[in-house]
């Protein structure tokens, strides 16, 4: 049956543009850091963290650089602050900065709280949610509702049976929200990581390109 949908609008420039060519540091994501008690556990320790090489030089010496400090606007029940590690390359200088997989980047906020705020599923009880303005809602979904072309394109490129069955099943005219729901089936994400594990992955595959 023919799609006779009009094409999803373009996403927002901040989610396009890579950061693995311009920058010699940035982000790293740890993707199997889903919670706050983990993070704990890893934090305490200066090794827990550190890359087995520098990204931009192939250096195999990081030493700790600094922590910083992250303040989620998670509502009530969440830690106010959240310390990450930074580590700097003994050969090139370069920083990087560890983030654990539930926190989202950019966006203020845990991907869990994220995720509950644009889910078309029961509101989450009251003692857990967050107070997220309606702009910033509206705004995440809207990024959601956007074209996942290029999303689409750098799975397809970049191998393997579960992203190709993924990228074959979601089409080059999917939307963020489409190839979330695709990518949370064929991968068996639990309800709640459906953002955080794709947002993830995608970032992995090429630094600096944004879900939303």
């Amino acid at each position: 049956m023919t799609d006779h949908r009009p094409p999803p609008p373009e996403p927002e420039d901040c989610l396009i543009h890579s950061r693995a060519s311009r920058y010699k540091g940035g982000t790293l994501i740890a993707e199997d850091v889903r919670d706050y008690e983990t993070h704990c556990q890893r934090i305490s320790r200066p090794d827990a963290y550190r890359p087995g090489c520098c990204l931009a030089c192939d250096g195999d010496v990081l030493h700790v650089h600094d922590y910083l400090q992250r303040k989620p606007c998670d509502g009530p029940g969440s830690p106010p602050e959240i310390t990450i590690v930074r580590y700097i390359c003994a050969s090139c200088e370069a920083t990087w900065r560890v983030l654990p997989a539930f926190l989202a980047r950019h966006l203020w906020r845990s991907w869990l709280t994220v995720e509950r705020t644009v889910s078309t599923g029961p509101p989450p009880p009251p003692s857990t949610a967050a107070s997220i303005p309606k702009r910033t809602t509206r705004r995440w979904r809207e990024r959601l509702a956007s074209a996942a072309r290029q999303l689409v394109v750098l799975l397809a490129t970049s191998g393997g049976a579960l992203l190709e069955a993924i990228v074959k099943r979601a089409g080059v005219e999917a939307t963020r929200q489409e190839l979330v729901d695709v990518h949370a089936e064929v991968a068996a994400t639990p309800l709640e990581r459906r953002l955080a594990d794709l947002a993830a992955l995608v970032h992995r595959l090429e630094r600096g390109i944004r879900l939303m």
